[in-house]
């Protein structure tokens, strides 16, 4: 085991700012246990390992595990967003000036880590959020790798990506995965090594890595980038509902798409992405006007 102390340099939130890596409620990668503490398990470059984060008297302590552990440690800074200059945003409008005033604590994570991210995007495509955590789940479960040291039962290890390439085409059916995501989680496995460089690139230069790979695209691209790269502008196109989540909350237009979204983001270019999140953390849903998306189940086709 390894430790290592963080101490932020003002106003701290630890929930908010990692909570963007569970991937549902029962992620066996991401844990809350009963004492508050966060759980984290990763494979790293330097392969599995586990992380435990407690925040106590205003620093954030750490403790690792597995051959994973010291690069868990060595990056733990600009996991925990380190590397974020909220101070880069300016607020134009009043729900974002309360958002930003409200949650001085939160900070842009930065994983290092492309393919952690890009796999459950790709497996949210297009799907309701329930039936991605459910695959998640499942296939972590089913091929990845106990979680390290004394992780809290259950916890895993996401698989390697030659593991990944070489998940069968049932157990792709078993977790509710359809062929289209499947074959480019598979064809994102294989080119892994390429696109874990874009974890050092620029935001331009990592989104063009990125959808170089066919069943990737700019809302997949973004969801990675948030995460992997910490990018503050990495904005999410074609989702089904944030544009009309900004529309409505800084305009009160229940229709806004992607166009009009960018046109309201425009003055926070370069930290497009920070003022989504402080839109979703202050702002409001315009009232449902259609059915709720029917949740499909490949395993019954």
């Amino acid at each position: 085991m390894g430790t290592r102390t963080w101490a932020p340099p003002g106003p701290y939130d630890l929930g908010r700012t990692l909570g963007v890596l569970a991937r549902g409620p029962g992620d066996p990668a991401y844990r809350v246990a009963p004492d508050g503490s966060l759980w984290r398990a990763g494979r790293t470059p330097a392969g599995p390992g586990t992380l435990r984060l407690t925040a106590r008297d205003g620093r954030i302590e750490a403790e690792a595990w597995g051959p994973g552990g010291d690069w868990l440690l060595e990056t733990l800074p600009a996991l925990l967003g380190g590397g974020d200059d909220p101070t880069a945003f300016t607020p134009r409008h009043r729900l974002l000036h309360e958002a930003h005033r409200r949650h001085p604590g939160l900070r842009l994570t930065r994983t290092g880590l492309v393919l952690e991210s890009l796999v459950p995007a790709i497996l949210e495509q297009k799907v309701t959020s329930d039936e991605a955590y459910r695959a998640w789940r499942l296939l972590l479960t089913r091929h990845g790798d106990p979680a390290p040291g004394p992780a809290p039962a259950g916890m895993r290890v996401m698989p390697d990506a030659r593991a990944w390439a070489l998940i069968p085409s049932w157990e792709w059916h078993r977790a509710g995965v359809d062929g289209k995501r499947s074959a480019a989680i598979v064809r994102a496995a294989r080119v892994a090594p390429r696109l874990e460089e874009a974890a050092a690139m620029d935001h331009a230069a990592a989104m063009a890595r990125l959808q170089a790979v066919p069943g990737i695209g700019p809302w997949t691209a973004a969801e990675t980038l948030q995460r992997s790269n910490g990018d503050p502008d990495a904005v999410t196109l074609g989702d089904l509902h944030l544009p009309r989540i900004v529309g409505w909350s800084l305009t009160g237009d229940r229709h806004a798409d992607d166009a009009a979204m960018l046109e309201l983001l425009a003055p926070y270019a370069g930290q497009r992405h920070r003022a989504c999140r402080l839109i979703l953390l202050r702002g409001s849903a315009p009232p449902r006007r259609a059915p709720r998306h029917a949740v499909g189940d490949i395993r019954h086709l």
